[in-house]
C-alpha cells in the first residue's frame, strides 16, 4: 500500500512539473514575441528618439533653434523683402546665418537662466 501512494505522489509531481514546464515555455516564447519586437530598427529608432525627446535639454535646444531659425528669415524678409538681385540675395542669407546664430545663443543663455 505505501507504494501506492508514493507512487501516486510522484506521479502528481510528474504532472506538477510538466504543467509548470508548459507554463513557462508560454511565458518564454512570449518574451521571445516581446524582445524580437524591440530589437527591431524601426522600433529601436523610435525608442531612442522618443527617450531624447524627454529630456529637457534636448528640448531647450530644439526650441532655440526654432527661435533662432525663424528669427533669422523674418529680419531678412522684413530687411530684404524678396529681392532679385544675386548680390543681395547673398547678403541677405549671410544676415540671416549671423541674425539666427545670435538669437540662438541669446536664447540659449536665457533658457538657462530660468532652468537655474
Amino acid at each position: 500500500m505505501k507504494k501506492t501512494t508514493e507512487s501516486e505522489m510522484l506521479k502528481e509531481a510528474i504532472q506538477l512539473l510538466k504543467e509548470k514546464q508548459a507554463l513557462e515555455l508560454i511565458q518564454l516564447k512570449d518574451q521571445y514575441h516581446v524582445t524580437y519586437e524591440s530589437l527591431q530598427p524601426v522600433n529601436l529608432i523610435k525608442n531612442a528618439f522618443g527617450q531624447l525627446t524627454k529630456t529637457s535639454e534636448f528640448k531647450g535646444n530644439i526650441l532655440n533653434s526654432v527661435i533662432g531659425i525663424a528669427s533669422g528669415y523674418l529680419s531678412k524678409k522684413v530687411l530684404l523683402g524678396s529681392s532679385h538681385n544675386p548680390i543681395t540675395k547673398v547678403l541677405g542669407t549671410i544676415l540671416q546665418f549671423a541674425i539666427t546664430n545670435f538669437v540662438s545663443k541669446k536664447a540659449e543663455t536665457f533658457t538657462q537662466d530660468k532652468v537655474s
